[in-house]
């Protein structure tokens, strides 16, 4: 089976200026996806799409391949899954077409080549056509959602609200953590995203995405913590 797994860096970060390049815990940000896919059983090649040359360098200097992402969709406002089709045109172009596409998004360090692999048996073994990684947040009651001006939108149809009492009969609520995403190549080409039409769900413990100072600074004192375990 052809596994291919696609990490987006671009040298554009409002946040953290070079953000996918900053050294956490001794290496630039994208080596520890890099690293992660590399060393996974089942994905046979690791891509990363990149504008920016010195990421390119650094990003083939921990053993990925790159693929030069056009201007165009490297802006602030560019959504993941065209630059995801992007590289799978490329690679088309090569002869290469996978069967199933990995997303792994460089803010996610600390997920290792072992939740990598249990996500990916979890899909292989499933009639799913795609997964993502999350976790449970339990029972929620009621959500509404605020908007720019301040009025309310609620995520619910509260003319059917359930009673306190009947809050257990509610739904678990699902939260993707941005860690792992995993599609079919087919479901790729008919739904043009990450994601299809008959999604599983990996459970995995809470992560932290980085994207502020201090999610560097949380999880590098987790990643010092863990090499001092080894």
């Amino acid at each position: 089976m052809k596994i291919v797994g696609i990490i987006p860096a671009r040298g554009g970060s409002k946040g953290i200026p070079r953000k996918n390049i900053k050294l956490l815990a001794g290496k630039p940000l994208v080596a520890y996806s890099i690293e992660a896919a590399i060393k996974s059983k089942y994905i046979e090649r690791v891509i990363v799409s990149t504008e920016d040359k010195e990421i390119a360098e650094i990003s083939k200097k921990y053993g990925a391949e790159i693929i030069e992402r056009p201007c165009e969709l490297a802006q602030d406002e560019t959504k993941t899954a065209p630059v995801i089709a992007q590289v799978a045109d490329e690679l088309k172009k090569t002869g290469y077409v996978p069967d199933i596409i990995v997303l792994l998004q460089p803010t996610s360090p600390l997920r290792d080549e072992k939740i990598i692999d249990a996500a990916l048996e979890q899909l292989i073994q499933s009639d799913k056509d795609s997964i993502f990684a999350g976790h449970k947040a339990g029972r929620t009651m009621p959500l509404w959602k605020q908007k720019p001006d301040g009025s309310l939108e609620a995520l619910y149809d509260y003319h059917l609200r359930p009673r306190r009492q009947e809050s257990h009969l509610m739904e678990p609520m699902v939260c993707e953590n941005g860690a792992f995403y995993a599609v079919r190549y087919d479901a790729f080409l008919e739904t043009k995203d990450f994601l299809g039409n008959n999604v599983g769900f990996f459970e995995m413990d809470w992560q932290v995405d980085v994207d502020t100072l201090k999610d560097f600074q949380d999880v590098e004192k987790i990643l010092l913590e863990r090499d001092c375990k080894k």
